[in-house]
């Protein structure tokens, strides 16, 4: 856990100056054989807008980003009072390229990541043109890797700190930057397995103050196993990059396959979802020293107690499900190939109710969703990641209000 500076090419702090493919194709089982949790969708809770897209495999031709509505390209400053959030789907932003992380700053902006691009952008609160924030120079997108998960500092207002998951020529990394000097990237941990494909990717920070990560066994199920590998695992670390006190090591829980969501509720509890193989996709409530049972169990079961049980499955072409969010007392779940955000009704003890489909089809692929300080929550399009059918307006920030 070097603490030396690698560096970027960017703009300066927050003054706005190869399509890969996503791991949704399968490869034949080897021990799976559980039960579907069919899901139901009931009436939406949410009004909603159709603005299309589809999952056919294409393409798009790299864009710049492009506004809601005309606004000055220079940073936004802040407003005296937080704008009231849209009731229905409203689109902040058109014209990105693969968004993949997203980040709330304390004054309510959103910084965002580009997978392909390598870019952090930071949007408004309110919608309008992003501004650069920098491009990360040692990025080496290639496949399901790039510039990945993004997680702003909880004392972000004392130490100015962003996270970023960065996959690099040699591994899968954690960094830090301050906006205040972005040009300037500081190692976290190093030593992540890379690869073209599962590179999990998301980072949060949990109400321990602790760095969480989710990462993928890229494509070697046996990493997934292997204590001593950092793939396949959910990480757990001080902001310095350190296994939590007394813990001795970073591994959270392990058996995973490609966790690319986490997410916290109120009573601290951790959810993590991450992509099957062939059958079926999974959301899983974590513990220190759990164990997912990848590679002998996909979907639903326990592995006669070895293993979690998931607390929601999925088809995998229902889901795909890559960012999640608590809101209220829901999950809310970015699907990729399923296209759908799904809503996951938590019941308060780490289960779960019976999930609803929400914006099915409406906006295409879907990759994160976040909690934004106004109450609403904003969804990340992925239909320009080389797997989508991307509109002219395509990727977008779309920002929703829980009825």
């Amino acid at each position: 856990m070097s603490a030396t500076s690698g560096t970027v090419a960017g703009s300066g702090p927050l003054d706005g100056t190869n399509a890969p493919v996503e791991s949704e194709s399968r490869v034949p089982p080897a021990i799976r054989q559980h039960v579907l949790h069919r899901t139901g969708a009931a009436a939406l809770l949410l009004a909603v807008a159709a603005c299309g897209g589809d999952a056919a495999s294409t393409t798009a031709a790299r864009g710049t980003p492009t506004a809601a509505a005309p606004t000055p390209t220079s940073a936004p400053s802040v407003a005296a009072s937080p704008p009231a959030p849209a009731r229905g789907p409203q689109v902040l932003v058109t014209g990105l390229e693969a968004p993949w992380g997203i980040g709330f700053l304390p004054d309510g902006d959103a910084l965002v990541t580009e997978r392909d691009r390598a870019r952090v952008l930071r949007v408004p609160r309110a919608g309008g043109q992003p501004t650069v924030v920098t491009t990360v120079e040692q990025a080496a997108p290639d496949g399901e890797g790039g510039l990945l998960g993004l997680a702003v500092s909880p004392a972000y207002e004392q130490d100015r700190l962003v996270y970023l998951y960065v996959t690099t020529e040699q591994d899968n990394r954690i960094v830090r930057m301050s906006t205040d000097d972005p040009s300037t990237l500081e190692p976290v941990l190093t030593g992540i397995p890379k690869g073209t494909i599962h590179n999990g990717g998301r980072l949060a920070f949990g109400p321990d103050g602790l760095l969480y990560a989710g990462t993928g066994d890229t494509g070697d199920t046996s990493l997934a196993q292997d204590p001593q590998s950092l793939g396949g695992k959910v990480l757990r670390m001080t902001p310095d990059g350190q296994p939590a006190q007394a813990a001795g090591s970073l591994v959270f829980s392990r058996g995973h396959r490609n966790v690319q969501g986490l997410a916290f509720d109120d009573a601290g509890r951790l959810y993590a979802v991450e992509f099957g193989q062939n059958r079926f996709d999974e959301v899983n409530q974590v513990v220190e020293g759990s164990n997912g049972g990848w590679p002998e169990v996909e979907g639903a079961g326990d592995g006669d107690g070895r293993f979690l049980a998931p607390i929601t499955t999925w088809e995998t072409s229902e889901a795909s499900p890559s960012g999640a969010a608590v809101v209220g007392d829901s999950l809310y779940v970015a699907a990729l190939r399923g296209q759908r955000l799904w809503r996951v009704p938590l019941d308060g003890s780490g289960g779960a109710g019976e999930p609803e489909a929400l914006l099915q089809g409406e906006f295409g692929r879907l990759r994160a969703v976040a909690a934004a300080p106004d109450g609403s929550f904003w969804v990340l399009t992925s239909n320009r990641d080389g797997r989508g059918s991307p509109t002219g307006d395509d990727d977008r920030v779309v920002r929703l209000t829980p009825s």
